[in-house]
């Protein structure tokens, strides 16, 4: 930020590293079978590794027994004032906005009902000055040490970006924008952003260009999964197959989004869970309805809209009740 030698700021936000962002942490609730069974049905998992007398927590729950939900720890268990004065350190500086990033957990043993979790947290990185397009700030990584009756469970790492906002354009159009309008020329529309293609999805959007939606199938448990993975979740196995969609579902939970607002996007419009006939579910948007007309149990139709020359998504048309 202007009138901050960065050098020195930078060194005065490496001291934090190593330092504590919690101590002795200790979960407010034992691992236990209601708030696992809770998880499963959000999540749509029904391995019976989680249920039952010897069931076990799925690992992905690793940091869901530090927390303190909506009312916290109530006496501050296990903080410390590290992170509360490297974030005001940011905040003097004109870093005033945060954005979570990503997340890693690394898993070492099983969590079973009635483990008592207990935890600590240290600050291990903050990196040097970053520009991204939200704007200009450092990153934060927090490493999580999570113990159960005592012994390593897992490790969960935090990251998040504390930035100064970049400065909107105040009206003064796009280079590009200038390009066209001085060629007598219509303004380039804004494109959506382009999904990203590798190993382990092309199979899906190569059917989508298709018109057709593939949905994944274990070949040797038969499970079917989406989004396509790698491996198959009940047994592991990485062999698979695919089936085609019949294109009927419902609308199993839903956000209107209204902001922000975004060039290519033109809110409000509707995201939603959709449950597919087969059982599995995916995101997509849907439309022929109004947002705010959407609803639960709703029944939708595949379809696919071309969004661009480029681009053809499958969306989930509104049907008649």
């Amino acid at each position: 930020m202007s009138g901050v030698n960065e050098a020195d700021f930078l060194g005065r936000l490496k001291k934090f590293e190593g330092q504590p962002a919690a101590s002795a942490g200790v979960g407010k609730d034992l691992v236990n079978e209601p708030m696992i069974r809770h998880w499963c049905e959000a999540m749509g998992d029904t391995n019976p590794v989680y249920a039952g007398p010897d069931a076990i927590a799925p690992p992905t729950m690793l940091q869901a027994w530090t927390m303190g939900g909506l009312s916290g720890h109530g006496d501050g268990s296990g903080r410390t004032s590290g992170y509360d004065e490297l974030f005001e350190l940011l905040d003097g500086a004109g870093y005033t906005s945060v954005v979570a990033t990503d997340c890693e957990q690394e898993y070492v043993r099983d969590l079973r009902p009635g483990d008592r979790i207990t935890y600590d947290a240290v600050i291990e990185a903050v990196s040097e000055r970053k520009t991204t397009k939200l704007g200009t700030g450092h990153f934060i990584t927090t490493r999580m040490d999570v113990r159960a009756d005592g012994h390593l469970a897992g490790t969960h790492r935090f990251r998040i970006l504390k930035y100064a906002p970049a400065q909107r354009n105040s009206g003064e159009p796009s280079a590009s924008r200038k390009a066209a309008e001085g060629k007598g020329q219509a303004p380039p529309e804004a494109l959506r952003p382009r999904p990203v293609v590798n190993r382990d999805n092309a199979g899906f959007w190569a059917g989508v260009a298709e018109h057709r939606l593939l949905i994944q199938r274990c070949d040797d448990c038969a499970e079917l999964r989406f989004p396509w993975l790698p491996g198959c979740h009940a047994c592991g196995s990485a062999r698979w197959g695919a089936v085609e969609a019949s294109g009927s579902g419902t609308v199993f939970s839903y956000v209107v989004m209204h902001h922000p607002p975004f060039p290519a996007f033109d809110p409000p419009y509707a995201v939603g869970l959709i449950e597919l006939a087969e059982g599995v579910r995916m995101i997509s948007n849907v439309v022929g309805v109004a947002a705010d007309k959407v609803r639960i149990g709703m029944p939708v139709r595949l379809e696919f809209l071309r969004v661009d020359d480029e681009l053809e998504l499958p969306v989930f048309r509104a049907e008649a009740a």
